[in-house]
């Protein structure tokens, strides 16, 4: 199950679960569109693969199913 992680990693914007803007990788490193986009160029830093939109959880999981409230911040150099 993805943990939906709250921001991105590179500009640490916040990326809450119907973040429309959020993209991730296979290994779930989570960022922003515009950095993806405008800095990282589509390549994920942590493993060097591609992205995908993050999907969104459904609200009614939500309480079962929590999202991560734990943030991670290592911006690129």
């Amino acid at each position: 199950m993805l943990e939906i992680r709250p921001n991105c990693e590179h500009c640490n914007k916040d990326l809450p679960n119907n973040a429309t803007d959020a993209m991730i990788c296979s290994f779930e490193c989570t960022f922003c569109a515009n950095c993806v986009t405008n800095v990282l160029h589509n390549i994920c830093p942590n493993c060097g693969g591609g992205f995908e939109k993050r999907p969104e959880r459904p609200a009614k999981l939500l309480e079962k199913y929590p999202v991560s409230t734990t943030r991670i911040f290592k911006p690129v150099k």
